[in-house]
């Protein structure tokens, strides 16, 4: 069984490699830490993508994100999928792979979603089994994504940070911290997103997201806020993303926008932001950014 973090990433920002900016990330060659792509968006054989990832992958470290795996579902991995994504990561071999703390399949459907768990000891048994699965598969640790979320369920005996501690000492796999998902959770919940993140396994953090997110209320006219991933980081998700570096000092970390896609030096200003941030921490670092 694999064992450790996954720590090949560099300690710099990162972007989301999006299609509209293929052929301007080749012609420019940005100066960036890293680059991460959707493990889903590249299980075929050949085709631009591909071509494009191929060349971007001479010069640029890479994690691969998935969004697919279902590793919160009540049935069984699909192996189809699971062989699919050894594929990728034998052709590619990022620096990382992680994938979310969540459930999106079920009776042999596929919901476009990443939907919550209850958190109870059937549950933990059964994404320990997973994660099990996963990292002897693909013969490597993966990081496990905390989620944001909308509801809880009233049959959870643990708090969130408590499972995901618990899966981590258990299957021995990583974090990836989602900073924006923190805030989001915790303001839709009511509770402190600084003592979540003081609740959390940080030696176990390999990686850090950063994101957007949309504003809304619920039915009773509270606050709700939307993992978008279709605006810029919000000021309150990079102060909370200083108070995490201030405890984990610099980390791999990833801008992510999948919506309203921006043009490339908006996403690399956010992410040269998150660098200078962690330059900050250390007095130096590698210069990715101006």
């Amino acid at each position: 069984m694999p064992s450790g973090i996954a720590r090949g990433l560099p300690a710099a920002g990162g972007i989301g490699l999006k299609p509209e900016h293929f052929r301007e990330i080749l012609d420019t060659q940005p100066e960036l830490g890293f680059f991460e792509i959707h493990a889903e968006n590249y299980m075929v054989a050949g085709g631009p993508f591909h071509h494009y990832l191929t060349r971007i992958r001479e010069r640029h470290a890479l994690s691969i994100h998935g969004v697919g795996l279902s590793i919160g579902g009540a049935e069984p991995l699909d192996e189809a999928h699971l062989d699919r994504l050894a594929a990728l990561l034998e052709r590619y071999q990022p620096e990382s792979f992680s994938e979310h703390l969540a459930w999106s399949s079920h009776g042999g459907a596929f919901l476009n979603d990443l939907l919550p768990l209850p958190y109870h000891a059937a549950t933990l048994d059964r994404v320990c089994a997973h994660i099990d699965r996963v990292q002897e598969r693909l013969q490597r640790c993966m990081l496990l994504e905390n989620p944001a979320s909308y509801v809880e369920f009233a049959a959870s005996t643990m708090t969130e940070t408590e499972f995901i501690a618990e899966v981590v000492r258990r299957t021995g796999c990583g974090l990836l911290l989602d900073v924006n998902n923190v805030y989001v959770a915790c303001v839709n919940h009511h509770r402190d997103p600084r003592a979540y993140i003081r609740a959390l396994p940080l030696p176990a953090v390999g990686e850090i997201h950063l994101a957007g997110f949309a504003c809304d209320v619920d039915a009773a006219g509270a606050p709700l806020l939307i993992d978008s991933h279709g605006a810029p980081v919000a000021q309150a998700v990079w102060e909370l993303y200083e108070f995490a570096l201030d405890r984990l000092g610099p980390m791999p970390t990833l801008i992510e926008r999948d919506n309203d896609i921006p043009a490339l030096p908006e996403l690399l200003a956010e992410a040269c932001r998150a660098q200078r941030m962690m330059r900050a921490r250390v007095g130096a670092a590698d210069e990715v950014c101006a």
